[in-house]
This record gives structure tokens, sequence and C-alpha cells, in this order.
């Protein structure tokens, strides 16, 4: 075993010290998926999702070979994005659910994320010192979010200190009856998961 110096690249994640603490980003892997995109020198948007519209499983028409291989490729280097940028994770999980079949709006949502990780390259995680050590938890549910299922979206972000040390976006695995009964679950999974932390 030997000593291989500060801390600066690992397993794609790039680590800079600062003075409040580390900032982790991976501005370089933003680079190249929008590279391969062939989306480099896009017009960049505000927000990673349309917060008025809903994707659907049957909406708009079925991208060709080509695209729904590039849909799937550019899908998993986007999950593998969400280390360090977790206002992604929701959108990136909603992208996911349609890799078996994608259509043009997938691919139209897909684009916009793009667009919004080309005008935010410098965003990441910034991990520093904390006077506290207390777990707190914030949840939410998207009920009856997904237009096919009907099945809500879990959300959690768990912070230890000031650090955000853990996040999810998930869909439930069964429909709730009402938003209560959403809220209800993605609080328990965010307890859990509190727990086990703990």
């Amino acid at each position: 075993m030997k000593d291989l110096g500060v801390l600066h690249h690992f397993l794609g994640v790039t680590v800079e010290p600062r003075p409040l603490g580390l900032f982790l980003h991976q501005r370089q892997f933003t680079c190249d998926i929008l590279e391969r995109a062939g989306m480099t020198d896009c017009k960049s948007c505000s927000t990673p999702v349309d917060t008025q519209g809903k994707l659907s499983e049957a909406e708009g028409p079925m991208v060709g070979p080509e695209d729904s291989t590039a849909y799937r490729s550019l899908a998993g280097a986007l999950q593998y994005l969400t280390f360090t940028w977790p206002d992604i994770t929701y959108t990136v999980h909603q992208l996911c659910l349609y890799m078996h079949a994608p259509r043009e709006p997938h691919l139209a949502a897909m684009k916009r994320l793009l667009r919004y990780l080309r005008g935010t390259l410098g965003y990441g995680l910034l991990l520093g010192q904390s006077s506290s050590a207390e777990l707190v938890v914030y949840t939410d549910a998207d009920w009856a979010g997904c237009l096919d299922t009907r099945r809500s979206t879990s959300n959690y972000a768990i912070f230890l200190g000031g650090n955000l040390v853990s996040w999810s976006s998930k869909r439930q695995p069964v429909v709730s009856r009402s938003s209560v009964e959403a809220e209800y679950r993605v609080v328990a999974n965010g307890v859990a998961k509190a727990t086990w932390l703990r």
C-alpha cells in the first residue's frame, strides 16, 4: 500500500479543496455526455424538467432504433451523474422509466435536461466541516404522478450537519389511495434510511 497524495480524482468524480471543504463535481464527465449527444453548444435552460407536463408511456411517436440506443446510453450516463448532482435525480428517474421503449416526448425531456446541464456545469456537491452531527431528513411525494400506473414518486434528502449525504427519487411499489398515504410511505422510507445511517 502506498500514499497516492491528496485526493483529486476518484471514479470520474473530481475533488477540489476549497476554503469551506471539498467540492465534488463531474464537469468533465458532463462535457463528455454533452459531446456524445451533440449538444456542446446548445442553449441552456433554467430547470431540468418541464414543470407543467408529465411524461407518459404511450404519448408521442416511437423514436428510431439509433435514437433509442442513444437514449439508453445517455440515460445510463445520467444516472452516474446523479452522484454529485442531486437536483437532477427526479428527472433522471423519470427518463429511466421509459428506457425500454422511448418516444419523442421522452427524447425531448432528455434534451431539456442536457440543456440544463449545459448551463450549470459549475454545479457540484460541497462537503465541509459542520458543528452539528445531527441527521435531518426532508421528504416529498408526487402523488399519483405516473400517468400510466398512477403510482407516486418518493423523494428524500438526508443531511448530516450541513452536508447532503444521501438522496433518492424512486417510484413507490404500490398505488396510494390518497396524498396522505403517499406522503406517509415516503416519510417511513426516509426515517428507515436515516435510522440505517445513524
